[in-house]
């Protein structure tokens, strides 16, 4: 497949200079002296995207992200490497960057399209589709320093995915919209990739991730922490940002004691096939198996909902625990975080475990109804309490469920349990 960006190679340095005049002394002494520190947004980065790939890019703060996309979109030139980007972009990235704050919305979306180099009379031609998905009203004739955050960001995204884009560029600016005009934009995005629009997409939602992502970029301080699969990619992520925040917040030591219970040997163990499954965690525990049952104990693959289901998770101590927390994750087919819960949720508290103890949790649930979909099961177990703990193992994907159309169709993804009433029709009388 044809590749539309190329990165060799590519590292952006930045001057920083702690006062406003060491710019000024380090142009005096003719460079001979240094003022500055040097700040490697990215090094050495290498990479290419296909065409009409969606390719996703997360990272903390911090780690280049913006930088990379500015160098994409041409706004930045790289210090060291090669760039090279084969057609036309159209970038939303700062908000409100590319407009001009003086001149009003339609004065903008022409500035934005003849740079783009598009004649004015093709302009005219999208201005009425650009306008209507924006949905600014009569804003659209005033200066655009009037408008809000949100109304710059409908204004931006409208005229991006208008001026029919090669490539798409997008950081993060869709979280200062408001939740309705964010779905449309979603929509959006999904009919440009199915029309083979190549999109780079820079966010902190991991669900985002996974539901949109050919391929995903992981970023750390510059560098490339990992190149692949958009869901391996955001589970590792998700998996470092957990451990990091376990050893900042001191690992779940000196924490309070569990509330008394009787530790009861488990009448059955769940050992399920694993090998080969993604695990995260530092190994202090491991997670045995998994068996979604009926209420009955008979193992279930596919069910119709509303359904009670019985989801049993077992797991051995390596290692001492103080508090044992196990739980899963309800995952959809594309990978988003469902639901969950974990025996601390559920106020079932755990006796501290020692090397070789096994503990077995039946955590039953009731289903509502559910759209047709299949959903997978990711249990764990950690040390600590809800906010301050160790991820011990945790196994993506360890079982599956498919759920099954019922006798009524389910509008979205789940019907909400409801008690409707209704009054009788009446006839107001009329006013005299």
């Amino acid at each position: 497949m044809e590749q539309i960006i190329e990165l060799a190679g590519v590292s952006k340095k930045y001057r920083i200079y702690g006062h406003p005049g060491d710019r000024l002394k380090e142009l005096a002494t003719l460079n001979r002296r240094r003022f500055h520190q040097e700040y490697w947004a990215l090094r050495d980065l290498s990479l290419s995207i296909r065409r009409g790939e969606t390719f996703c890019v997360i990272g903390e703060n911090g780690s280049g992200k913006s930088t990379l996309l500015q160098l994409i979109a041409g706004i930045l030139q790289p210090t060291s490497g090669e760039l090279r980007v084969h057609g036309r972009v159209t970038a939303l990235l700062e908000l409100g960057s590319g407009f001009n704050p003086e001149f009003t919305g339609r004065e903008n979306v022409h500035l934005n399209g003849a740079i783009l180099g598009f004649a004015a009379g093709d302009i005219e031609r999208k201005l009425e589709s650009i306008l209507e998905f924006a949905e600014i009203g009569s804003y659209v004739d005033q200066p655009v320093r009037t408008y809000s955050s949100g109304m710059i960001v409908r204004l931006a995204f409208a005229v991006a995915v208008h001026l029919d884009p090669d490539i798409l560029i997008v950081d993060e600016a869709l979280a200062v919209g408001d939740i309705c005009f964010r779905q449309r934009c979603m929509r959006k995005i999904h009919e440009l990739r199915s029309r083979g629009v190549t999109i780079v997409y820079v966010t902190h939602d991991i669900s985002d991730v996974k539901a949109l992502g050919h391929r995903t970029l992981w970023l750390d301080r510059g560098r490339a922490v990992e190149i692949g699969d958009s869901a391996q990619v955001a589970h590792n992520y998700l998996a470092a940002l957990v451990k990091k925040d376990a050893d900042r917040m001191g690992g779940g030591q000196d924490i309070p004691a569990a509330k008394p219970a009787v530790y009861h040997e488990p009448r059955e163990v769940i050992t399920s096939p694993l090998a080969g499954a993604r695990r995260h965690g530092d190994g202090r525990a491991e997670v045995l198996g998994i068996r979604i049952t009926d209420e009955g104990g008979r193992p279930v693959e596919a069910v119709r909902t509303p359904a009670r289901l019985v989801v049993r998770v077992s797991a051995r101590a390596k290692d001492r625990l103080k508090l044992p927390l196990v739980g899963f994750l309800m995952r959809t087919g594309q990978g988003v975080d469902f639901a969950g819960t974990n025996t601390t949720r559920e106020d079932v508290p755990i006796p501290p475990m020692r090397p070789g103890q096994i503990v077995t949790v039946d955590f039953r649930i009731r289903l509502p109804e559910l759209a047709p979909a299949r959903f997978t099961f990711t249990p764990a177990i950690s040390d600590g309490t809800l906010l301050d703990f160790r991820l011990a193992d945790l196994v993506e994907d360890a079982a599956a469920l498919e759920v099954l159309p019922g006798p009524a169709p389910v509008r979205g993804y789940l019907h909400i349990p409801c008690a409707a009433a209704a009054r009788p029709a009446v006839t107001l009388p009329r006013a005299e």
